[in-house]
């Protein structure tokens, strides 16, 4: 079945609204929301959110449901996710909020000259890249293992079995798959991805053809019987290490003791007021939960709700909050079992009060500088120079239990590090350390170390009422614009009063501490003459999140996907 046939039976299912939502106010063209009584699952592709609803109807819990999915999305969405990376979950048991941390971690080895040439500059972006240096020891599987531990109501084994049948009947490619397979530049140095994604003359395998890939069956056969252990050790363990440190060009230096030392780490998350809501999400090493939290604080004093989405003053304000933000983040934000990483002093009252009078509605600041919140100094670390890059997932699953789950995952780059290992591709994330140990002399906090985990942009949120019950989850893809991505949208749905369908589609911009970014063709070029008589330097770039969101209604949930990827929301 062709991939756009496929989306077509499922689509029906989705429309469960009475009637379409109104276009967004930013004038984006858009679907309607989707609406559901019971339960409801939003992933980036249609096959998982089958799977993740399915599941759901077999009675099993929300963390089940993003199990199946995963293991689905990495089949199905390969260029974004899958067991060979690392991820962060949100749980709420309908009482407790807790979080997964399976972040890849830095093998023994590496050390902070990881990403320095000879000479002491650092490496191009793509030659650290591409081969086994820039691999981290995977976290998804461990991590899954964990939440499937604490909430978990389906057999472990039973949850493999919609990624293996799909994996051994084959499933459809799909437009954006096509595409990316179409502009790559790496892949197909790796044997055995070339001859799995790409036809004999070398080019991509047309949209539609149905890819089947035993390998990964296997893979997730043994999964399923014998759990992590599979994974970390054994044969599946050494054909990693294998690929990782026998690569020509760029070998890496992964033991299997690295492998079978990994632990996923549960961690209390990060929760803090906007307006009347309590906003919470991943603490360190993620930097999401910070940065978007100093996003909501910074921006709480000004009167949004009376402000269009899209006007050239919202954009201004929004654009100088992240600047803020990105400032503190790239200073101070790291592995917390490395760096004394000062979270809730970033987010207090009184720094965000403090910080936000920086922000003037006639004028831009221009470049931020690091902010020094009580106890802590400015000169303690050097900034980071890490670059992250967007391709990631994201998925939302609320149970009829009222369990929620958010969580993000990616394997970093598109196609990672370009190693294909027994049906599944090996993630990038040790590019997401600063190339650069140091500023000045000053150590950077997102240095390389061994057994550090890089620091991560993935945010995935949920947003709670003054009595502690559930009101919204949602999240995104896109690299260090995922703390832009998902602030707007929270924005969106709290201030603006969007549905989900509409604040996901709103019309991007936002600011890394640099030029004020706009989304192209997205009718915000008319604002760029007025932020420059600010003060901005602006461009126009693509921004292609994949952003989802579900929120609580009276009546149950209200769910919306991203149009810029090929997500899809199901509910029952």
């Amino acid at each position: 079945m062709r991939f756009t046939a496929l989306l077509l039976l499922l689509l029906p299912l989705c429309t469960l609204a009475d009637t379409a939502a109104p276009e967004a106010a930013s004038g984006f063209q858009t679907r309607p929301a989707v609406y559901s009584r019971h339960s409801m699952v939003s992933t980036a592709n249609p096959y998982a959110s089958q799977a993740a609803r399915d599941t759901l109807r077999r009675g099993g819990s929300a963390i089940d449901a993003a199990i199946a999915t995963q293991l689905v999305l990495g089949l199905t969405e390969p260029q974004s996710s899958g067991i060979g990376g690392g991820a962060f979950m949100l749980y709420f048991d309908g009482r407790k909020l807790t979080s997964f941390d399976g972040r890849e971690t830095a093998p023994v080895t590496a050390d902070s000259r990881l990403f320095l040439q000879a000479d002491g500059k650092a490496m191009d972006f793509y030659r650290a890249v591409v081969g086994g240096r820039s691999v981290g020891v995977p976290g998804v599987v461990a991590m899954l293992k964990l939440a499937h531990q604490r909430g978990g109501k389906l057999p472990w084994a039973s949850l493999f079995q919609p990624a293996i049948q799909l994996a051994r009947t084959g499933f459809a490619i799909s437009p954006r798959l096509h595409t990316l397979l179409g502009t790559e530049r790496f892949l197909q140095q790796d044997p055995q991805a070339r001859a799995y994604f790409y036809q004999a003359d070398g080019s991509p395998l047309p949209v539609g053809s149905i890819l089947k890939n035993p390998d990964y069956a296997s893979t997730l056969e043994q999964l399923a019987q014998r759990g992590p252990a599979a994974f970390y050790q054994g044969e599946i363990g050494q054909a990693i290490v294998d690929a990782i440190n026998r690569h020509q060009e760029n070998p890496g230096h992964m033991r299997a003791s690295d492998l079978a030392a990994y632990q996923a780490i549960e961690r209390k998350p990060l929760c803090g007021p906007y307006r009347r809501w309590q906003v919470c999400g991943m603490d360190a090493p993620s930097s999401g939960g910070v940065a978007v939290l100093q996003m909501l604080g910074l921006l709480q004093r000004f009167p949004l709700s009376t402000m269009s989405p899209t006007g050239s003053n919202t954009i201004h304000l929004f654009a100088e909050a992240n600047k803020l933000a990105f400032a503190d983040r790239n200073r101070y934000l790291a592995d917390p079992d490395f760096v004394a990483v000062p979270s809730q002093a970033l987010v207090s009252r009184d720094y965000l009060q403090q910080r936000s009078r920086l922000i003037t509605p006639d004028r831009s600041m221009g470049r931020a500088t690091a902010g020094e919140p009580s106890g802590i100094r400015l000169s303690l670390y050097g900034r980071d120079s890490a670059p992250e890059l967007p391709s990631t997932s994201h998925l939302n699953i609320v149970d009829r239990a009222g369990r929620v789950v958010s969580m993000t995952s990616s394997i970093e780059d598109q196609f990672g590090s370009r190693l294909m290992v027994k049906g599944f591709l090996l993630n990038n994330q040790l590019t997401d350390f600063s190339f650069r140990p140091d500023e000045d002399g000053t150590p950077v906090a997102n240095r390389v170390e061994a057994g550090k985990r890089p620091r991560s942009s993935m945010s995935p949120t949920l947003v709670f009422n003054d009595r502690g019950q559930f009101v919204l989850a949602t999240g995104s893809p896109g690299g260090s614009q995922i703390i832009g991505y998902v602030s707007q949208t929270l924005l969106g749905l709290l201030d603006w009063k969007l549905d989900p369908q509409q604040a996901v589609s709103l019309p991007h911009y936002g600011n890394r501490n640099g030029d004020t970014e706009l989304e192209e063709n997205r009718g915000l070029a008319s604002s760029m003459a007025a932020l420059r008589a600010l003060g901005h330097t602006v461009q126009e770039v693509e921004m292609t999140s994949g952003l989802s969101a579900i929120v609580r209604t009276a009546h149950g949930y209200a769910g919306g996907a991203d149009p810029r990827r090929e997500g899809v929301v199901l509910g029952d």
